[in-house]
């Protein structure tokens, strides 16, 4: 008998050794606005592990914003704590690029061959990409949109099939919705956190954040003074209060503000939020020049960090798998960002089909074609770049200055900022 469990025993050996070891990759993933994306990366993670046994995803703890993302990842750069993957806003690319944290996947591309049959068109592609350099995935992309309550539309003598077209209208409305008093107010613009939503008055006016060159602030000619007075009158003649961003979507959600300006990407969460209180619509935001105006690209991009190179062949893995088309068809019904991807866009088996089914979504989905990208600040003060134009536009908003003098000192202010030759 013991001569037979020797044998049974030293077979068990010879087959363990004679079989693949199982080698398992753990890749720890980065990832900002917990609230947007904390149940889209889930799924999407769950989705990769069940197709990828032999590689684990584990998440660090989320950041708030994209600025703290990019903030906690230049923290922790050549440091153990530094994750292998970040997804980081696309105004913030330039920073890591110029920093030469990021890794490079313009090789990882090339390798991968013709990455169109994937749904990666030079243009997506495009998106997260440096002067030429390809520093990530873009994985959620978003544009503003006019989110609107048609109940108080239809209060204030609004036609809720025919939304506001021009700031105009958007004013002169907001100002009717407002005077309908028992607290209610007539618009929310979502100027506070960074400079994305005044870029889509200022880029909607046909102006730029700097000059060709990027040694001039340029936010400060006719375009710029258009964007600010724009903001000027909606708190002044459109019934806009001085929100935080918090208590700006609950009084919304809430049925008691006429009008919201804020990201497509909020969509999903809004409608949760509004539930049946009120007739949720969707539309267009208005351009300040109809012809020349285009919008800002918002969003972020998935960005390899890992020089492993063990994790980097899991880390391109995943990067593909999550800004892929199944990835796509997680985000955009998940959140109400538009897709990055032509084949989660165009197949039935993945988004082909959605937009049919839910128009709420088909305000982003129209704007594609004016979007640009979200302008990133050269040097390293760009997240203080960002904080100063935001700073100053609350002056405009609380009513403490004037537009033309916000405008002089946010631009005496950025000036100041800008990288030195």
């Amino acid at each position: 008998m013991k001569q037979i469990t020797q044998l049974l025993a030293a077979a068990a050996v010879s087959m363990a050794i004679a079989l693949p070891a199982h080698a398992e990759t753990t890749l720890t993933v980065h990832y900002p606005m917990p609230g947007f994306f904390k149940d889209v990366m889930d799924t999407i993670s769950k989705k990769f592990m069940a197709e990828s046994p032999d590689i684990k995803i584990q998440f660090a703890s989320p950041s708030a914003t994209y600025e703290e993302g990019i903030q906690t990842i230049l923290r922790q750069v050549g440091t153990s704590e530094m994750p292998d993957i970040t997804f980081i806003g696309l105004n913030r690319l330039r920073m890591l690029d110029e920093r030469d944290v990021a890794v490079d996947l313009g090789p990882l591309v090339k390798k991968d061959g013709n990455m169109a049959e994937q749904g990666f068109s030079d243009t997506i592609l495009k998106l997260a990409q440096v002067k030429g350099k390809q520093v990530g995935l873009a994985f959620a992309t978003s544009n503003p949109i006019m989110y609107y309550n048609a109940d108080l539309v239809k209060a204030a003598g609004g036609d809720p099939d025919n939304p506001p077209k021009t700031w105009d209208e958007v004013i002169a409305l907001g100002g009717k919705i407002k005077a309908l008093g028992n607290g209610v107010d007539g618009i929310d613009f979502r100027w506070q956190g960074d400079d994305w939503m005044f870029s889509a008055l200022l880029f909607g006016a046909g102006g730029k954040m700097l000059s060709d060159d990027e040694s001039k602030v340029a936010f400060n000619g006719p375009e710029g003074e258009k964007a600010v007075e724009v903001l000027h009158r909606l708190v002044t003649e459109g019934g806009m209060p001085v929100f935080t961003k918090p208590a700006g979507e609950q009084a919304f959600a809430a049925g008691k503000v006429g009008f919201e300006f804020q990201t497509t990407g909020a969509l999903r969460n809004t409608i949760k939020n509004v539930g049946d209180k009120f007739d949720l619509r969707t539309a267009k935001i208005p351009l300040i020049d109809p012809v020349n105006g285009r919008l800002p690209t918002g969003g972020n991009a998935v960005v390899i960090l890992t020089h492993d190179a063990a994790k980097q062949d899991a880390a391109w893995k995943f990067a593909k798998f999550a800004a892929g088309p199944y990835g796509a068809s997680v985000v955009v019904p998940g959140t109400g960002y538009v897709p990055n991807n032509e084949l989660a866009a165009k197949s039935p088996e993945y988004l082909g089909d959605f937009y049919k089914q839910n128009r709420l979504f088909q305000a982003g989905l129209s704007q594609m074609p004016v979007m640009i990208p979200w302008y990133a600040f050269p040097g390293s003060n760009g997240v203080k770049v960002t904080q100063t134009i935001v700073d100053n536009l609350s002056r405009t908003v609380d009513q403490s200055a004037e537009p033309k003098e916000v405008l002089d000192d946010a631009a005496a202010d950025v000036e100041g900022m800008l990288p030195r030759s």
